[in-house]
């Protein structure tokens, strides 16, 4: 069986594999597209560069750069908690996947904000004219991993404690 450890840095390892994916996938559209530049890949998903100073759809884009570093200091504290639940849990499958995924995801934004003052996203699904807000891979990250860890709650109630007592 192998140890503590080895269990933890699988799970750091799927961490460091969304942030090596979100960070190429950026690069990648840096370096091909320009500012709100669009490629129509299907009827209804394409590429787009564009950059996102807030949140999700968003949220906070125009409060004048102070949101920087709320959103910095919030994914950071929210990285070490996670870190924290990461090595109770590592033994588990669903949690600690769930965990591993925010957290990779959660890093690849810090270091946008940190690089560029905002965001960059490049995914636009659209439908009959209305347009999801373009995300990227940290953001798909972050959402199958917040989906799986209300599973994992839903699936397991009360019997693994999610706190960092």
């Amino acid at each position: 069986m192998p140890s503590p450890s080895a269990i933890l840095g699988r799970w750091l390892a799927l961490a460091a594999l969304v942030l090596v994916l979100d960070q190429a996938s950026k690069a990648w559209v840096l370096a091909s597209f320009r500012l709100m530049e669009s490629l129509a890949v299907t009827s209804f998903f394409n590429l787009v560069l564009v950059f996102n100073s807030g949140a999700a759809f968003s949220f906070l884009a125009g409060a004048g750069g102070w949101q920087k570093w709320f959103f910095v200091v919030l994914a950071l504290a929210i990285s070490l908690w996670l870190l924290n639940l990461l090595r109770k849990h590592a033994g588990e499958r669903l949690l600690p996947m769930a965990l591993a995924l925010i957290l990779g995801g959660a890093i690849g934004n810090v270091i946008d904000r940190l690089r560029f003052d905002a965001v960059v996203d490049f995914l636009d699904f659209h439908l009959a004219g209305y347009h999801w807000p373009a995300f990227n891979v940290a953001d798909s990250a972050i959402t199958v991993g917040v989906a799986l860890m209300l599973w994992h709650q839903f699936r397991f109630g009360k019997e693994t404690e999610m706190s960092s007592q």
